[in-house]
């Protein structure tokens, strides 16, 4: 597909850094090319705009008489509200604020009731994958379609005890960015009646969640993801397994009264959602996380996939070009997916890769098994691949034609001539060596390692 249909710039909200300028080992500076979204995502403008209103208003929520203390027990509350609308929520559902998606599972794990058995994927997240130890797991193996997926789930739920179930979900796989059939599967879990929760943390920031539509129970999701990157996330759904459940976080604010018995006190728990909440709210993290939300939502959904899919789209037919490419995927070419496109590069460590592309380029990718072992590995091995290992490259608002041209440039060199400069294994990470980059004025101006290039480099260590 032609980049010249992509959206324009000028129609999308910037993202904080879309300026950032970077040093290359050879001396030179160029603009950041942020491929990295999948792990971590740029500041929206809006977002940054809405933290810098609030911040003269900081002050502690709930039990505070100030005005100062009012605003921001508003703006905290409020964006329950934001929450609900942005995940197609009920009007009535619990909104907890968590620190990210793996706080909101392990929150949800903490309040499953005795007996539950949890269904999970082998293909999940790990923050989707471990939160549940401990547990009756039963385990539905890395599926080699979507059909499979939905023949897997039957048969093991099927097979399932009597008794409460929960079937663990992934909106979009952060590997591959495969769009999984939730409908589909949480008709599955329905017919069984078993509960679902969604792990969306890859899939909110790229396409609209329905959680009433696909009659899933729980959505949990980060702002680190969403173009919010102030530490908050939420668990959204219904309340009565975490109004049975104790409190997640023992302390102020979950509590409703503590008296004197004695040997002992005696505590009576706040109700949902403060009884998971203890502790000084992050209210600056929440205000992001909302105003991310609105901002996705205002600028439309058809816009973020329209300016996405062409990117990736050409990423994808980039990377096939280049000779000894291995793109990883669950399933067929043309399934569905978000910007995350995650592959190999025969007989090239990828750490060796990412750490040249960032040095020399401007590159910044993510090598390793994206804290999803099982999945990597079965998709590595699929593609006859022997490693643990692969590259990923993620795209989002924050990405421009040109960033996806610079790296398949970039890569399709350094794959054909090696790179021109030396790298050396530090602690189990590739370096250049020496790194001469000053790093940023607030860290005094240090430099990485002094020195000057030692000759051509290798690709293969």
């Amino acid at each position: 597909m032609s980049l010249a249909f992509a959206p324009s710039p000028a129609t999308l909200p910037g993202v904080v850094g879309d300026q950032l300028r970077v040093p290359l080992v050879t001396g030179e500076q160029v603009s950041y090319a942020n491929l990295d979204h999948a792990a971590s995502a740029p500041c929206l403008e809006p977002v940054r705009r809405a933290v810098d209103e609030l911040l003269p208003w900081y002050a502690s929520v709930h039990r505070g008489a100030g005005l100062a203390s009012q605003v921001c027990t508003r703006v905290y509350e409020r964006a329950r509200d934001v929450l609900r609308r942005f995940v197609g929520a009920r009007p009535d559902a619990a909104v907890v604020f968590t620190r990210n998606t793996t706080d909101a599972l392990n929150l949800l794990a903490r309040a499953l009731p005795k007996g539950t058995t949890v269904v999970r994927f082998d293909s999940d997240h790990h923050a989707a994958l471990l939160p549940w130890r401990g547990r009756q797991v039963r385990r539905v193996g890395v599926p080699a379609s979507p059909e499979e997926a939905i023949a897997a789930l039957d048969r093991t739920l099927a097979a399932c005890p009597v008794g409460p179930r929960l079937v663990v979900l992934t909106g979009a796989s952060n590997v591959t960015g495969e769009v999984w059939p939730i409908a589909e599967l949480s008709a599955v879990a329905r017919r069984h009646g078993a509960r679902v929760v969604l792990d969306a943390a890859q899939l909110a920031p790229h396409r609209p969640v329905r959680a009433t539509e696909w009659d899933v129970d729980w959505v949990a999701l980060s702002g680190h993801k969403l173009y919010a990157p102030f530490g908050a996330g939420a668990l959204v759904g219904v309340a009565d397994w975490l109004r049975a459940a104790e409190p997640y976080l023992i302390g102020g604010g979950a509590t409703r009264q503590v008296v004197d018995l004695g040997e002992r006190l005696g505590v009576s728990w706040a109700a949902v959602p403060e009884r998971h909440e203890a502790g000084s709210p992050n209210v600056i993290g929440v205000h992001a996380l909302a105003a991310a939300c609105d901002a996705l939502c205002e600028l439309g959904w058809d816009t973020i996939t329209a300016h996405e899919q062409v990117l990736v789209e050409t990423l994808r037919a980039g990377l096939g070009r280049i000779p000894g490419v291995r793109q990883l995927a669950l399933w067929a070419p043309d399934h569905p997916r978000v910007g995350v496109v995650s592959f190999a590069v025969d007989g090239v460590d990828p750490g060796l890769l990412a750490t040249a592309l960032s040095a020399e380029h401007g590159v910044g990718v993510r090598d390793g098994a994206f804290c999803a072992h099982l999945t990597t590995r079965s998709l590595l091995t699929g593609a006859g691949v022997d490693g643990e290992r692969a590259l990923r490259a993620s795209i989002g608002l924050g990405t421009n034609p040109e960033h996806v041209e610079r790296f398949l440039g970039a890569l399709a060199r350094l794959v054909e001539h090696d790179p021109r400069w030396c790298y050396r294994l530090v602690d189990g990470r590739w370096t250049p060596d020496p790194d001469p980059r000053p790093l940023p004025s607030f860290l005094d101006g240090d430099v990485v390692r002094g020195g000057a290039p030692c000759g051509s480099g290798t690709m293969t260590g």
